[in-house]
């Protein structure tokens, strides 16, 4: 199955007699925020307009269980996260589309923990808000609940231990900015730098120049061919707080590469000091 859908495609699909459900993850990151700024307010954006139909989910809350030493943004509480699936109306048997600003960000992280949870059916608007056309909606709408229980295990997950050794043992690819990875910048975490042995792969090399939306599967695949993916038994990938490495693994599956995800990501490897840390523009 695509993990994307297009702007058109999601339009037909909407009028059709099987429409999915449609859930607004509208969120960023900004280092402003991590200096104490008030934050991008999803909900508001929604309320001002979004994809008739859609129900807002919001990232921090409903996506992701309370920062510690976990990381950021660790994976929520599994019956916490089916509850607030529910409330939003998904059900097993009926497939989910999401979308954010555009980014991507924000929509792979919903993606990834559905699929990981054992839903079959859901993928990612591509390009995002930005690239529907269609009428916007301030309704928001009556939602019938949805029946989804989390059964985890559908995506490969990494923890910590398991990333060190995939970085040794196969392809682990860094999705941050190359500048972080090499530690000349952290304007987040504690530490910068990356995971020994793991591979600098950004994020924003996955969409077109200038644009949101993914590069072709075939451009995908080459660009992981390019980082090793092709001769890997594994692959896996983080990023700062499991975000942004959603969309890396969303991008290979576009390019039909399996990869798992460490969810933690740096900001729970650089909360341990005992930790290694590599520094500079190679693996280590």
């Amino acid at each position: 199955m695509n993990p994307i859908i297009t702007a058109t495609e999601l339009g037909g699909e909407s009028a059709g007699p099987r429409p999915p459900v449609l859930l607004d993850v509208r969120w960023q990151l900004t280092t402003a925020k991590a200096a104490g700024a008030a934050p991008f307010d999803g909900r508001a954006a929604y309320r001002a307009g979004h994809i008739p139909g859609a129900v807002y989910v919001d990232l921090d809350a409903e996506l992701a269980g309370p920062p510690g030493r976990g990381g950021r943004h660790p994976l929520p509480d599994t019956d916490s996260f089916g509850a607030a699936m529910r409330r939003a109306g998904v059900s097993r048997d009926v497939p989910v589309v999401v979308y954010d600003g555009g980014q991507g960000w924000a929509a792979a992280r919903a993606w990834w923990l559905l699929r990981w949870a054992g839903h079959p059916d859901v993928r990612v608007l591509d390009g995002g808000l930005e690239a529907w056309d269609g009428p916007l909606s301030t309704d928001v709408p009556a939602t019938e609940p949805g029946d989804f229980t989390p059964e985890p295990g559908g995506l490969p997950l990494l923890d910590a231990d398991g990333a060190a050794a995939l970085a040794r043992s196969g392809l682990l690819l860094d999705a941050r900015a190359a500048e972080r990875y090499r530690g000349d910048v952290e304007p987040i975490d504690p530490v910068g730098g990356h995971i020994p042995g793991a591979v600098s792969a950004p994020t924003t090399e996955n969409v077109s120049q200038g644009a949101t939306t993914f590069l072709t599967p075939d451009e995908l695949a080459a660009r992981f061919k390019r980082l090793g993916a092709a001769d890997a038994p594994e692959v896996g990938v983080y990023c700062g707080s499991g975000v942004s490495g959603a969309h890396e693994v969303l991008a290979l599956a576009i390019a039909g590469i399996p990869a798992a995800l460490y969810a933690g990501s740096w900001s729970e490897w650089s909360s341990d000091p005992a930790r290694p840390v590599a520094t500079g523009p190679e693996p280590q």
